[in-house]
């Protein structure tokens, strides 16, 4: 029977032969994920089941990303207590201070993430490593402790929608617009409980760190994951970052899809989508008499050295409007170093900008990058709900990294075309 990219890796984890949307499975689980926030839930649900040890150290990975360095006592409390937990559990892919990155962009540039794998995270956005040719989902917290203590979790095999995307993009569009429009196409329950694979010659086209958003975009649609064929691109990225074995997967011919969409990309323009829903997508062209008073590049979804070069090449030569905080964040030590390397620190210092450390911390409006109430952000980041990035009555756009870098120059919502770009 044919069989999609994700019935075969779910398959091959649960060691069925055969398998169909709407089976309940049991999963042999390759990685399992929690940060500073989720990691003490779970670690507390570990202990009351008396457990001594985890199911196997190599597999798991805690990442402080959220709140690190630590903002207040709370977190480094929670910091604390994970920071404890890997020692006695001789978790080895334990992650803080200078070697802590962004985990959705951390764990892949580690090479901890292989085509083929079945990983589990305690967050929403673990559904990125779908880009490498994963089955990746999140979970909660009490449900990965059941993974840290036996290495399996149960899934329902997920239907899967086929999303077919042609043609040559614009300069300045990029895998954020796509998603942004795709979610704008089937709304923030278009693929509720769905795989969302992501395929076309676009997609052969984008480089992984616009797959990477892709995917990790395909939780603000509802999907179960999102996933992109493993090809020569995906092998290339994995050169020289792990000696892991994988195996490559794509779907047959004749596998069933519960819908297909197809999309040329020449027709879609930078997007913005508006609060408080991704779905609430627009050209950025129809936004420019919206001021902001914030510009955040970052994040999972558009922190890495890709987001930061665009960024650059919008910045350079160029002042944040002064009613403007401009805050650019690389994702991960490996991203600040390769900023720093090539000169990118320097433009983005010269416009002004604020440069983090790796960190989620304003994505969740959890710290450095906190807005006041009335105030508005455009932001590369995921997610847009009400309060998201601060007060319930502040506002945050997304948008992808030359958008957001071009309104922090005007202080409003402008695409780089109005630069002269």
């Amino acid at each position: 029977m044919p069989m999609t990219i994700i019935e075969k890796i779910l398959a091959r984890h649960s060691g069925a032969d055969d398998i169909a949307p709407g089976d309940l499975i049991m999963a042999d689980v390759d990685l399992a994920l929690a940060n500073d926030i989720t990691a003490p839930l779970s670690i507390d649900v570990f202990n009351e089941a008396g457990l001594k040890r985890v199911f196997d150290a190599k597999k798991i990975a805690l990442v402080c990303d959220h709140f690190t360095p630590n903002k207040d006592i709370d977190s480094a409390n929670q910091c604390k207590m994970v920071r404890k937990f890997a020692k006695d559990m001789d978790i080895i892919h334990f992650y803080e201070g200078g070697d802590c990155g962004v985990e959705h962009a951390l764990l892949p540039e580690l090479g901890l993430i292989v085509p083929g794998d079945l990983i589990v995270g305690a967050d929403s956005h673990t559904c990125t490593y779908g880009a490498l040719g994963a089955f990746a989902t999140g979970v909660g917290s009490t449900d990965l402790a059941g993974v840290m203590m036996t290495g399996q979790v149960w899934l329902k095999v997920p239907e899967s929608m086929k999303f077919v995307y042609h043609g040559t993009p614009g300069r300045w569009v990029s895998g954020k617009d796509l998603i942004l429009h795709t979610i704008g196409d089937i709304g923030v329950d278009g693929a509720l409980y769905r795989a969302m694979e992501f395929t076309g010659p676009a997609i052969d086209d984008l480089s992984i760190e616009g797959r990477l958003t892709m995917a990790n975009m395909a939780i603000e649609a509802g999907g179960k994951c999102g996933v992109c064929a493993p090809d020569e691109k995906t092998k290339a990225f994995l050169a020289g970052r792990t000696e892991r074995n994988h195996i490559v997967l794509e779907s047959d011919d004749g596998a069933v899809y519960v819908d297909v969409r197809e999309y040329d990309v020449s027709k879609i323009q930078p997007q913005v989508s508006l609060p408080h829903l991704p779905s609430n997508a627009k050209a950025a062209g129809e936004l420019s008499d919206i001021a902001i008073d914030q510009s955040v590049i970052g994040s999972c979804t558009n922190g890495r050295i890709e987001d930061l070069r665009v960024a650059a090449e919008v910045l350079k030569g160029r002042k944040a409007h002064p009613d403007v905080r401009l805050i650019i964040i690389p994702a991960t030590p490996e991203v600040y170093r390769t900023a720093l390397r090539e000169g990118l620190f320097e433009i983005f210092l010269d416009a002004g900008a604020t440069i983090g450390p790796p960190t989620c911390g304003p994505c969740l409006g959890g710290h450095m990058g906190v807005l006041a109430a009335g105030e508005r952000a455009i932001a590369t980041t995921n997610r847009n709900f009400q309060g998201r990035m601060g007060d319930p009555k502040s506002e945050v756009y997304l948008a992808n990294p030359a958008v957001a870098a071009a309104s922090a120059v005007l202080g409003r919502i402008a695409g780089p075309e109005e630069l002269g770009l």
